[in-house]
């Protein structure tokens, strides 16, 4: 067998850590997972307990009950601790970047992964996996819309899962950043700054879009100050109102009363 690929990580989890990310990939891919003939997601570095791989069955399986996931580690021991709790629709297997499963996935999700790696190995760690995806194809019978293939889920949160900042890529590359947090601990958006994955978080300088993004995202939320005395979600979705007057906001208030905002990638991306 050959060596998977990847280092190890250290391994730190928590039950509910990735509740954000999960509930987004559920309501933004589900219609994705149910339309695939075998919907197979892929928990990458689950880590040293298995929690996040079963909350993720359950959160996706309540929005496409078909769906496999499998839990893959680089590190062998993490596997067979997490055997006993394979179960219907779960399991677990050694390996890394490489994703070993059979076929091509509909979901890779990578949290605080790439996170204790080199900012330039990013781009070949998700073209590799992007390369995994299951390809986008035509409408499915019955008239559903086009597929638009698997997608790579890729970002970094903080112990508790109160803060979170992830990038989606799809079969042809980046497409969106989400940023997700617990409003009533949030002082200003730009502490998010902290969570930015390892693409963008070397990025927040002066010159580079991702700060004129939470530059303007902190000023758009001192002056919805007013909307606070209504409460931080009533505030936060004031905030969003007046961004996408300078931003490509991508999702709407369905999305923003949970917390987040989805903005276009290439508004985001690196200069260099």
């Amino acid at each position: 067998m050959a060596r998977p690929v990847g280092t190890v990580t250290r391994g730190t989890t928590n039950p509910n850590r990735l509740r954000r990310m999960d509930r987004w990939i559920a309501a933004t891919h589900g219609a994705e997972l149910r339309r695939a003939a075998t919907p197979l997601a892929v928990d990458l570095g689950y880590g040293a307990a298995p929690w996040t791989a079963l909350e993720l069955l359950r959160r996706l399986r309540a929005a496409a009950p078909r769906t496999e996931v499998v839990g893959i580690e680089i590190d062998p021991a993490r596997v067979a601790a997490a055997q006993p709790y394979a179960c219907d629709g779960l399991t677990f297997r050694h390996g890394g970047f490489e994703v070993p499963v059979p076929g091509r996935p509909t979901l890779i999700r990578a949290a605080n992964v790439l996170r204790q790696y080199d900012e330039e190995e990013v781009a070949a760690v998700w073209e590799r996996l992007c390369a995994r995806l299951a390809p986008g194809g035509p409408p499915s019978p019955g008239g559903l819309p086009v597929s638009t293939g698997g997608l790579l889920v890729e970002g970094t949160c903080d112990e508790i899962g109160r803060r979170h900042v992830w990038v989606a890529l799809g079969p042809e590359g980046p497409r969106t950043v989400t940023f997700a947090t617990r409003l009533g601990s949030l002082e200003r958006p730009s502490d998010l700054a902290e969570r930015l994955p390892k693409a963008l978080i070397h990025r927040n300088i002066p010159g580079e879009p991702v700060h004129a993004f939470l530059r303007d995202f902190d000023r758009a939320w001192a002056a919805a100050a007013p909307y606070a005395s209504y409460g931080a979600r009533q505030r936060w979705i004031r905030t969003i109102r007046d961004l996408r007057a300078d931003w490509p906001v991508r999702d709407g208030v369905t999305r923003w009363r949970q917390g987040e905002v989805t903005v276009a990638w290439e508004a985001l991306a690196p200069r260099s």
